[in-house]
Formats: structure tokens, sequence, C-alpha cells
């Protein structure tokens, strides 16, 4: 061919009036919550590579903080210019939900992940190393156990100040996770979010090997579950021919006329709409620790650094949480009599699991695993109830349980003898008698945890059941309510143990954090009582943010 001739090709291929591919239309004010979160974890990454060590944990520390705060500003301002409701929207060429839930679960995230952060950056729990501060994180995490390279890298006063951009990018994920409004985006935020933290599981300074352990089963327990949905998202695919929501919810509901003659053969097929919803199902239970798919939780709690364990029980259940509610409020109304009886039966188990096999536990950490497992099953009663109630009494008791969560696990880094943390529960015995005010701040959170009047998991309980009930799922808040009784049990007898026992004389010591964990148990204290005493400004506001954008 000519180089005439080719030339010819090139100016007819580019010659007007020839439909070339439109340009993505992106509304970047709308996603700036999680564009300032996903910058400052870029930014955080060069700072690794340019900023002397000895300066990256403060540079990192400041970055992380102020980034989340800024991100946070940016919800509250889409919430105030009337994005949560009537301006509510669909941005980035339709793949993300700019609406209430997706906005006020975005607000719970970030700022579960700030009070997270200054448990991350906590260093005056163990002794100094060295005469270096040290953290709850490996010195070098790319060394192996109990090697020459890793005493090298303590004796040099290494620490590893990647997790706070790694936290950054498991938090823009979270905040993607939520508001996806297709399949694809739905996928890919829950990738960006569960790749960090299984790395960050596995950065524990103390039994290494344990965490190590802890990592490899929550990679090989999540990939599994990434499968199941990417199988269930290729099935909806072949059912509805789109992977958008609004698409898919429109050919379950029969309004759909135009059919793509490439998916005729399968389009409509219910076989492809059941088996594909109950594998994205199955892969977001996974993530909510919801019975069956709980095995990977106690492991993974007990083995995971604390603040690690903390931020992740939090933040991982409010971003799940709210894909679950999309999912089944947006995406499959239609399909509600065929899913709710298997959700049922979800819900029961993992209320009445959680709860007993949490009595047998011996470790603080296993315990509350197991207590998280059982509050799974609690949340998962108002998501079955399918009315507006139903998702603003989600969103509250999300708000309530992530800052009880944080705030327990923060408590949990406290407590330590020569070995680290003593998470044994026979080593808490007396503590009452050892450390009234962290025993006491404890009980606050046990007692929450319970559902006690007058802290916000009786508040949480109390909406979750009610909408639970209003549904027509009145046998689900009965065995609910016999399930918290069980529960309350572990509780009271950890409550117990602390201030009716005798201490033992070679008993671990309470360390004195600095003001970075004293905030964050603050904060929870502040968040429990506030919500369990006058409860009624923030059920609203979460009322206000139950509609979803469709």
């Amino acid at each position: 061919m000519s180089a005439t001739a080719v030339h010819s090709l090139w100016t007819t291929a580019a010659a007007p009036g020839i439909d070339k591919i439109p340009a993505p239309d992106i509304e970047y004010a709308q996603l700036a919550p999680t564009l300032i979160v996903l910058g400052a974890a870029v930014v955080g990454i060069l700072l690794e590579a340019f900023v002397p060590r000895k300066g990256r944990y403060y540079a990192q520390l400041f970055l992380s903080v102020v980034s989340l705060a800024a991100a946070f500003a940016a919800v509250v301002a889409l919430a105030a210019n009337g994005y949560g409701g009537t301006k509510a929207q669909l941005a980035a060429m339709g793949a993300i939900a700019v609406d209430g839930p997706a906005l006020f679960l975005q607000g719970v995230i970030l700022l579960t992940a700030i009070v997270a952060v200054f448990t991350f950056a906590e260093r005056r729990l163990d002794p100094a190393s060295h005469g270096n501060r040290v953290d709850s994180f490996a010195a070098q995490g790319a060394s192996v156990p109990g090697s020459d390279s890793e005493k090298a890298a303590v004796k040099a006063g290494f620490t590893t100040t990647e997790v706070f951009p790694i936290a950054l990018f498991a938090v823009a994920g979270m905040l993607v996770f939520p508001a996806a409004n297709d399949l694809l985006t739905l996928f890919i935020a829950l990738e960006v979010f569960s790749l960090p933290l299984y790395l960050l599981c596995a950065l524990a300074r103390r039994k290494r090997l344990m965490s190590q352990e802890a990592a490899v089963k929550y990679f090989l327990l999540g990939a599994f579950s990434s499968a199941f949905l990417l199988f269930g998202i290729a099935l909806l695919y072949g059912y509805a021919g789109s992977v958008s929501y609004a698409r898919i919810a429109a050919v379950v509901d029969g309004s759909v006329t135009t059919v793509d003659p490439v998916l005729a053969d399968t389009m409509g097929n219910d076989a492809l709409l059941l088996i594909g919803g109950a594998m994205i199902l199955m892969g977001l239970l996974f993530k909510v620790g919801a019975v069956p798919f709980h095995m990977w939780t106690p492991d993974v709690y007990q083995g995971a650094p604390t603040p690690v364990t903390g931020f992740m029980a939090a933040a991982t259940k409010v971003a799940a949480f709210g894909a679950l509610l999309r999912l089944l409020y947006v995406v499959l109304p239609g399909l509600r009599w065929d899913f709710r009886p298997v959700m049922f039966g979800v819900a029961i188990l993992t209320m009445v699991f959680g709860a007993i096999v949490a009595i047998t536990q011996t470790d603080i950490k296993r315990l509350l695993a197991y207590s998280s497992i059982a509050h799974a099953g609690f949340i998962l009663a108002g998501v079955i109830a399918m009315t507006d109630e139903g998702i603003s009494s989600v969103l509250f008791y999300l708000a309530a349980y992530s800052f009880v969560t944080v705030g327990a696990f923060a408590v949990v880094t406290l407590v330590r003898d020569a070995g680290g943390e003593a998470t044994h529960l026979s080593k808490w015995a007396g503590l009452g008698r050892r450390s009234p005010l962290v025993a006491a701040v404890f009980a606050v959170f046990l007692l929450a945890f319970a559902g006690i009047p007058l802290t916000s998991g009786f508040s949480g309980k109390f909406a979750v059941f009610k909408a639970a009930a209003d549904g027509g799922a009145g046998a689900l808040v009965v065995v609910g309510v016999i399930s918290s009784a069980i529960a309350a049990f572990f509780y009271i007898r950890v409550i117990v143990l602390m201030f009716f026992s005798e201490p033992k004389a070679d008993g671990p010591t309470v360390a004195v954090p600095s003001p970075l964990t004293m905030t964050t148990i603050g904060v929870g204290v502040a968040v429990t009582l506030v919500l369990g005493v006058a409860p009624q400004y923030f059920l609203d506001l979460a009322s206000q943010a139950g509609v979803f954008v469709r």
C-alpha cells in the first residue's frame, strides 16, 4: 500500500461527521470525598519514596488525618447542598450514586477511619526498643519473622509507615462500595478495599506468624468470595444485558421492551437471575461476616494487629451493609419474596450462632469477633424489613456500632504484659481494681454491645427490631431478643471478671497511651452515650438520608 493511500485512510478516519468515542462526563465535585482520599493515598506512597525515614511517621499521620477530615468536610458540603435529598443524582456516567444513604455511610466511614488512624499512630504502649518508640506494626513487613534482617530493622528503629497510605486506599474503596451503582464498580471497589486489608492484617509487630496466618486465611477466603461475586455479576449481565443497577431492576420488573439481539436467548432467564443474585449476595454476606460465611472472622480478628482489627471490624461492616442495602432495595426489590426466606434463615443463624459460640471464647479479641457476627445478624433484621424505616434503622445502627467497636479495640491495646497485648480473658481478672477508669470505659462499650438502655446499642437494636416487626418479620425480632439476652451473659461475665475478681500478682499492666488513643476512646464513649441518651436527632438524620436515587 502506498504512503498516500495510508495517509488518506488516516484523514478519512479523522474526518468530521464520523461518530467519535464520547469523552466521559465526570462530576468531580460530587466525587470529591473519594478523590481526596485516593489522592492522599498516592501522595502517601510518594512520601515513602522521597521523605527521609525519620520524618515519615509525622508526615504520613498529618497527611492521613488532614485528608480524611477534608473528605468528611466534602461529604458534609454535599449533604448541605441537597445531594442527600432533592438533588440526589448519579455521577461518573451512572457508575456512582450520590444520594442520602451513600453520603451518610461515607461520613460514618471517614469519621471511623480518623479515630482508627489515631490508634495506628500510637507509639507509647510498647517499651522503647533500642531507644526508639515503636507502634503495633512490624519494623519491616518484608522480612521473615525472627530473621537477621528483622532484628537489624528493629535495632535500626525502622517502622512500617506504609500502613497509613495502605489504610487510605482501603478507605477509598470503602467510600465507593456503598455508592456503586453498577456491578463492575461494585467489584472494583471491593478489590480496592480488600487487598490493602489483607496486607494490614499481616503486619503485627508481636506474634508475627499468627498475624501472617490470619492474613493468608483472609486472603484465600476473600478470593473465594470475590470469585462468587464476579461469577454472579457475569450471570446477572447475561440476564439483563447490562451491569447497571437501574437496567437490571427494569428487566426484573418487566418494564424493558428493547432486547439486545446478542442476548435474546438468555435475557429474562430467571435461572440466571436467581443464581446470579444469590452469588452476589454470598460475596456481600462474606464481607459482613454473616453465618455461614463467617469462618474468617475470629481468626483474622485475633491475628491482625489490634488497631487494624478495630478499623476493619467497624468500617468494612459499614461499607458492606451499604452495598447490600443498595443491591436489595434498588436492584432486586422485585425478587423480595424469593430472597427474603433465605435472608431470614441467614439472619437467624447469624444471631444465634454468634451469641452462643461467643460464650465459649477465652480470648477477648475472639469474643469480640463472635459478638460482631451476632451484630451482623441484628443488622440483617433491619435489612430484611424492606421498608424505608428498615434503611434508616440500619444506617443508624451502623453509625452507633462502628464507634463502639473502634473504641473497644482501642481499650484492648492498653492491657499488656511482657508478651505484648494480654488478650486472654483470665488476664483481665481484677482489672477494675488495677485501673478503674479503663475497666469502666470497657464496661460502657460492653453494655452498648449488649444493648443495655441509655447506650447507643439499645437505640440501634430498638430501631432495627421495630423496623423488622413493622415489615412483617416478627419471628426475627423474637429470635433477636433471645440472642441479645444470650449475648448479654458473656458481656456481663467480662464486667464481673474485671470488677469482682481478685487481680493476680503477675497480672498485666495497663499502659498509659498518648493523646491519640485517648481521643479514640473518648470519642467512642461520647458517641455511645449521646446516641443512647439523645438519639432522636441522629435517627431523624438517618431517616432523611434513607432514600436511594434510582
